[in-house]
């Protein structure tokens, strides 16, 4: 893959064992470091999502009780066109009562986890053009459509339709679904108010 270069800075290294005019050989190196386009993400709102006080009683007994659905959004802007990944950090791992690429929510007094939340990607444009997200499950050894952002997955942009591999870009946008569900209350100990703490950072990898 061809990558923008932001700076390609190089030293010249010449060497030779000593002035004497019987030296045969001289070492000559060459050394620098090339880096990837920098990127910026940005998510709208501060990427703060509050669902206010939920009363106990609302709650589903013996199922997840879903919250209702909120949007943010995602913004990317590289100072050029870039081939990059994005994933997730669950800076509450341990705690998701759903499955692992859903962001857990913390845990009651009690250790008993209080739910999960996953994120999806929607309306994906790239530099002005609307596209479709890939997913990998193996650190990008293979690419499959999808739209989940989360901790146990790499997520792309398909850039040529049908390729199924990232391409680059340079600007990117997205609406930020969350899907949050609260695990079932006979199995959370509710006789004090419980805060829902998730927290969860986006972080971008250069391909």
């Amino acid at each position: 893959m061809k990558k923008q270069l932001t700076a390609l800075g190089a030293t010249l290294l010449v060497s030779t064992s000593s002035l004497a005019l019987a030296a045969g050989t001289a070492q000559l190196a060459v050394v620098g470091s090339i880096t990837p386009s920098a990127c910026g993400v940005l998510i709208s709102g501060g990427g703060m999502v509050d669902f206010g006080r939920m009363s106990s009683k609302t709650l589903n007994d013996t199922q997840p009780t879903p919250l209702p659905r909120q949007t943010l959004h995602l913004s990317v802007r590289c100072e050029g066109a870039t081939f990059f990944t994005l994933s997730t950090i669950d800076n509450r791992a341990g705690s998701s009562a759903h499955h692992d690429d859903w962001h857990g929510l913390g845990m009651t007094p009690s250790s008993e986890k209080i739910g999960g939340a996953y994120f999806g990607l929607h309306a994906s444009v790239a530099d002005g053009a609307s596209v479709r997200t890939l997913v990998s499950s193996d650190n990008g050894g293979t690419w499959q459509l999808g739209n989940g952002l989360g901790p146990t997955t790499l997520t792309a942009i398909e850039t040529d339709p049908g390729a199924m591999q990232p391409g680059a870009v340079a600007e990117f946008d997205a609406e930020v679904g969350l899907y949050t569900h609260i695990a079932p209350a006979a199995s959370l100990t509710l006789t004090d108010e419980v805060p829902v703490d998730g927290h969860a950072t986006v972080q971008l990898k250069y391909l």
